[in-house]
C-alpha cells in the first residue's frame, strides 16, 4: 500500500494534531523513557545503598577506571551529531535534498566515531585490565546502560543509512513524506543524545 493510501502520513490527524508517524515515535520514545528511566533509577538505588568502605563500596574518581576525556569528546560529537541531525531536516523542509543528504552523512559519521570510542578505547582497554560486568555491580550497572544506548546509537545509524542509500527513493516519491520520515529520525536520535547527556555525569563525574 502507498503512502498516499494511508490517511495522515502527512497531514496531522484532526486529534492528536500529529501526522501518524509523528504521534507513533513519541509513543516509541514514552516506553523508552520508562526503559532508562528504570536504568537511573536502580543506579540512584545501587549507589545510596552501596557502604562507603571496603570491597564493596562505590567508586569513585580513578577507581573507576573510565576516561572522562573520552566521555567528554564523546559527548561533544553526539551534540554536534544532533545539530546536523537538525540541519539535515531543515534541508530537506527546504527541497534542498543534495545538501540535507551530506548532513545526513556526516551525522552517521559522527555517530560511528561515537561507537568506535566507546569499543575501542573504553570497552577493550576495560576488558584488557580484566574488567568485566561480573567485577563489580558499578562495572555491570555501566556496562548494561553504556551498552544498551550504544545499541540505540546503532540502531539510529541503521535508520539514518537507510535514508541517504535505499530509502532516499521515496523523495522522488512523496518529498513531505520524506521529510517526515527525517523529523520522526531526529526525534529518535535527540532522545538518544539526550541519554548520553544525563549517563557522561552520573558515571563518569561523579
Amino acid at each position: 500500500m502507498s503512502a498516499e493510501v494511508l490517511p495522515y502520513t502527512v497531514k496531522p490527524h484532526p486529534v492528536t494534531g500529529l501526522y501518524n508517524g509523528k504521534f507513533g515515535i513519541w509513543l516509541f520514545l514514552a516506553s523508552e523513557v520508562m526503559l532508562f528511566g528504570a536504568l537511573f533509577s536502580t543506579y540512584v538505588f545501587l549507589r545510596m545503598g552501596a557502604p562507603e568502605t571496603g570491597p564493596t563500596a562505590w567508586p569513585t574518581g580513578e577507581e573507576t577506571h573510565l576516561n572522562w576525556m573520552l566521555g567528554g569528546l564523546n559527548t561533544l560529537i553526539l551534540i554536534l551529531s544532533s545539530v546536523t541531525m537538525v540541519l539535515a531536516w531543515v534541508q530537506f523542509k527546504m527541497d534542498n535534498f543534495a545538501k540535507g543528504r551530506i548532513y545526513l552523512i556526516i551525522t552517521a559519521i559522527l555517530a560511528i566515531a561515537f561507537v568506535a570510542i566507546k569499543f575501542k578505547f573504553e570497552y577493550a582497554h576495560k576488558f584488557h585490565m580484566d574488567i568485566y560486568p561480573k567485577t563489580s555491580v558499578f562495572f555491570a550497572i555501566y556496562y548494561t546502560m553504556t551498552g544498551l544506548h550504544a545499541i540505540h546509537i546503532i540502531g539510529g545509524v541503521v535508520v539514518i543509512c537507510y535514508f541517504i542509500g535505499p530509502g532516499a527513493k521515496l523523495w522522488e516519491e512523496n518529498r513531505e513524506y520524506y521529510t517526515n520520515r527525517i523529523e520522526c529520525t531526529g526525534l529518535y536520535w535527540h532522545f538518544v543524545d539526550l541519554v548520553w547527556i544525563f549517563l557522561f555525569p552520573i558515571l563518569y563525574l561523579l
